[in-house]
């Protein structure tokens, strides 16, 4: 049962003419499906109203053509159209007794309408603010269009309502929405009652508010989200103006949304943001209102959320990245199992599926965006099939994913590992600097297989092709992992890098094994996830002189996804690393590396004592292929099937291992689909001729 320190959690709260269940608040936050995944989304948000939370909102919801942000995929209220999608969303949201939500965007110039072709409006004529530097620029609004999207503000709070949405979200944070545009002296700049004063930069906001009121009366609520800081000093809306401007509109919105600066500040990875890191900026604004606060910091202990309910600083715990690492973190901390929570590692994996425009992942939740598409539930997996045990080799991700998941089956389940621990890549990367958090994806599957009658894990079990076959399992599943490639083979390199004998060439594996090289010490990143940086960080903390190359235009490029490039280049930069972009390495000499310019080719000598080659990785793949080899063996061992998944088949981030080793838990036993898809879509129909 709950255990009464968490009751403060449970209890009913108001916001405007509604009441919610409890204080678990699912505040917007985008999944790369949007409007091209309707049922895909909506069913997500359903699974979390059944996983307890007390209000669960869609992502953010372009209100009007004028101002979309293609590429990237969201939701869209442009017209009576589009209530049939969100209508579904809402009545999946609503089927467990949450508030369902909507949160309006009108992204001013943030807006460069790609698809629309419209000509962006924005507070104040200037450049659009998007994510790719669109060569396009904002034209400002006047006064009568001021009136037209007050008017649209309310076409659309009418269309969420007979959408069946009981919230409704003004979104002006993250840098995003028309409404911090207003308030903002870095994006508002007019010389009319619109501009100049924060009583005048206000004066939008409490007109809409005005005006949907009036619309829809008090069959909605309305909530404001407000950046807490734009953390671009005086020009920017800062910290100290928004707590004037929530004193000057104590009773504005039914709810104040309060989320830190640009996005980067608001979700940024565990590496470099604490849980609860927004608490400073969010202290004492309580005394400035009457209606409840909801904010958000990566919340993952009840210990730390009833703290910021206790001590007055919210009430509500707003969760986006935790309600995707576990849906049913309410009703686990309601029934008293805490230790079942699947926390969020940081990771910001689910927010590269919304900048690289495509369905979102989630490294803890291998269910997250599949819940419609594969029908995966995240706590109740499908019946076993006909054979009776599994022998998983390696204990990684992949490997640790799939046992949890086939023991809920119902089979019996052997894993191997050849270490003297489990985790594999993840037990090693826990330990490099910023990535403890990321230990969570071991710890939280080793102890639920600790209870668990039916799994055997037998350590320092190192296997090949031969002891397998004796062993008489039906099943055997093949995630061994990766090794760091030594060669340089990855994109610069498709065959190996000529390097000289006698030169002193580590790999990520040799660092996290402890074999770290001393002196002036080259790091060659072509990899542009998270592992060249992290070493360079290794390697200036054991007191190493760095150098940084990579072939990116960026540190690290492929984080710009994570939301965390900027911030890692300023880490390394504070740290002394020399960091060089746009140039690779051809050949690495005994003391030197010979580095080209990625456009010119144009050479020249970087004196070293090592390199750590950060570039592909290789599947462990040798056991596979032992059994692959001896395939007219199996009848006779009892072998039904051999799998090989995770790393060792093609190597990834984390998040790839954990799908990986879950869907291959999932489909075990499954009927033979032949060239079918195996997951359900949604196409546009063809409008009449």
């Amino acid at each position: 049962m709950r255990d009464p320190r968490y009751d403060i959690l449970f209890e009913g709260v108001a916001i405007g003419p509604l009441k919610a269940k409890n204080r678990f608040y699912q505040v917007p936050h985008c999944n790369g499906g949007g409007y091209r995944d309707p049922s895909a989304a909506a069913e997500m948000r359903g699974i979390k109203a059944q996983g307890g939370w007390g209000v669960v909102f869609t992502e953010q919801c372009e209100m009007h053509h004028t101002s979309e942000i293609t590429p990237f995929i969201e939701l869209r209220l442009w017209e009576d159209k589009d209530i049939p999608q969100l209508r579904r969303m809402s009545e999946k949201m609503k089927e467990h007794g949450a508030l369902a939500g909507i949160q309006l965007a009108y992204s001013g110039v943030n807006g460069p309408n790609l698809y629309t072709k419209e000509v962006p409006l924005a507070v104040s004529p200037m450049p659009i603010r998007t994510f790719t530097n669109d060569p396009i620029q904002a034209r400002g609004l006047s006064k009568s269009e001021i009136g037209d999207l007050r008017r649209w503000f309310v076409n659309a709070a009418k269309r969420s309502r007979d959408a069946g949405f009981d919230l409704i979200c003004l979104y002006g944070a993250h840098g995003f929405g028309i409404f911090q545009h207003f308030l903002s002296r870095a994006t508002n700049q007019r010389s009319d009652e619109y501009g100049g004063s924060l009583e005048n930069r206000s004066r939008f906001a409490r007109e809409v508010i005005s005006d949907i009121r009036d619309a829809v009366g008090d069959t909605m609520a309305l909530t404001l989200r407000v950046s807490l800081d734009e953390t671009i000093g005086d020009l920017g809306f800062s910290n100290a103006e928004v707590r004037d401007f929530v004193e000057m509109n104590r009773d504005l919105p039914d709810l104040w949304d309060l989320a830190h600066g640009a996005w980067e500040d608001c979700s940024g990875p565990s590496r470099f943001k604490d849980e609860a890191a927004q608490v400073e900026l969010v202290k004492g604004i309580h005394e400035l209102t009457d209606k409840p606060i909801v904010g958000v910091g990566r919340f993952t202990s009840p210990d730390v959320m009833v703290k910021m309910v206790k001590s007055g600083t919210l009430d509500f715990i707003g969760c986006a990245r935790p309600s995707i690492a576990d849906p049913f973190l309410p009703k686990k901390i309601e029934e008293g199992r805490i230790e079942d929570i699947r926390e969020c590692i940081g990771c910001n994996i689910c927010i590269t599926g919304d900048m690289t425009m495509s369905i979102s992942r989630c490294t803890q939740n291998p269910t997250f965006m599949e819940e419609w598409r594969k029908g995966w539930h995240p706590e109740i997996m499908n019946a076993k099939g006909d054979s009776a045990n599994v022998l998983v080799v390696g204990s990684g991700p992949a490997g640790l994913e799939a046992a949890w998941a086939l023991c809920r089956r119902g089979y019996d389940v052997a894993m191997a590992e050849a270490r003297s621990e489990i985790g594999g890549r993840v037990a090693r990367e826990r330990l490099l600097p910023g990535l403890s958090a990321w230990g969570r994806v071991k710890d939280y599957r080793e102890y639920q297989l600790q209870q668990r009658a039916n799994v055997e894990i037998y350590l320092e079990s190192e296997l090949d092709a031969e002891s397998i076959l004796e062993f008489g399992f039906e099943n055997i599943a093949i995630a061994t992992g990766s090794t760091w490639r030594r060669d340089g083979v990855a994109r610069q390199h498709v065959v190996p890098m000529p390097i000289a004998e006698g030169a002193s060439v580590y790999t990520p594996d040799d660092l996290m094994e402890g074999r770290v090289p001393g002196g002036r010490v080259l790091v060659y990143d072509d990899d542009h996830y998270y592992m060249g940086g992290v070493l360079a960080e290794l390697l200036v903390g054991h007191g190493v002189e760095v150098t940084l190359i990579t072939p990116s235009a960026y540190v690290s490029d492929w984080t710009n996804n994570t939301l965390e490039q900027a911030t890692i280049h300023q880490r390394l930069a504070e740290l002394g690393v020399e960091i060089v972009l746009n140039r690779g390495v051809t050949q690495v000499a005994a003391g030197h590396v010979v580095s080209d310019c990625v456009y010119t080719g144009q050479e020249q000598h970087v004196a070293c004592d090592a390199v750590v080659m950060v570039a592909s990785r290789v599947g462990n793949d040798t056991v596979y292929n032992g059994l692959m080899a001896r395939q007219a063996e199996w009848a006779d061992a009892g072998v039904k099937t051999v799998k090989i998944f995770g790393d060792a088949e093609a190597a990834g981030p984390i998040a790839w291992a954990t799908y990986a080793g879950h869907r291959y838990a999932r489909e075990l036993d499954g009927p033979d689909i032949g060239d079918a898809l195996p997951f359900r879509r949604e196409i546009t129909g063809l409008a009449a001729d």
